[in-house]
């Protein structure tokens, strides 16, 4: 998707170069949402992403096929044809986060590139009502430097995703246990966890998350709605 080669030193100071938004600072990790925050009613004020998040990466999403026989992109039927916002997570060592969904602010199609140094995404089934997260993930995968992921469908809808707060990813390799995505690493990716172990000591992350908020106001609405309440 983008240089695999990109080390963390270069991802940190490619987010950390953009004077606004700045680092938002939670328990776990710190973000940034661009080109906004959403509102507490999951709206998006109206705004075009920054030049360096659209070059290259959004031409390349709008061109991947929804299906291997399918003429339409992945974004073809989102309400405005191609991501419209963009949320970057920072993960250092030890840190994660919770087993969640996207929710429905969002057109069920999601698209993450990893950017500094690989980690483990644990998938679970989501639940059904009444019933507990059974806490051993249903599927591992292994977002290398450099790497697309694309969350849609029954992913999207019937999966709730997280990441462990460990400082090493452990049971890297092929078959059970292992991460589901092996045959799709590079092969100095496996060289390197075959090496270690199937372990992986963890070094800072940086994943740039795009989506197609469904809610959209221009600036003047958004004012409005933010003076009066109102929806």
């Amino acid at each position: 998707m983008v240089d695999p080669r990109l080390p963390a030193s270069l991802a940190d100071a490619l987010v950390n170069s953009v004077p606004l938004p700045t680092w938002r600072h939670l328990s776990h990790r710190r973000l940034q949402a661009h080109p906004s925050p959403l509102t507490p009613s999951n709206i998006l004020l109206a705004a075009a992403l920054p030049p360096w998040l659209q070059e290259p990466i959004i031409p390349r999403l709008i061109s991947i096929p929804a299906t291997e026989d399918d003429r339409e992109n992945i974004f073809t039927n989102a309400p405005h044809h191609a991501p419209n916002h963009c949320l970057i997570n920072e993960y250092t060592p030890g840190q994660g986060i919770h087993p969640h969904e996207d929710g429905a602010a969002y057109y069920p199609v999601v698209a993450t590139v990893s950017l500094g140094a690989p980690i483990v995404l644990d998938v679970y089934h989501k639940p059904s009502a009444g019933k507990s997260l059974d806490p051993q993930p249903a599927y591992r995968i292994l977002q290398e430097p450099g790497s697309l992921l694309i969350s849609m469908g029954e992913m999207y809808t019937k999966h709730l995703h997280g990441i462990a707060e460990v400082e090493v990813d452990e049971n890297l390799h092929e078959g059970k246990g292992g991460v589901i995505n092996w045959d799709m690493l590079g092969p100095e990716w496996k060289e390197r966890f075959d090496k270690e172990g199937g372990r992986s000591r963890r070094e800072t992350r940086v994943s740039l998350t795009f989506r197609d908020v469904l809610k959209v106001k221009s600036l003047g609405k958004g004012l409005g709605f933010l003076s009066t309440g109102k929806k």
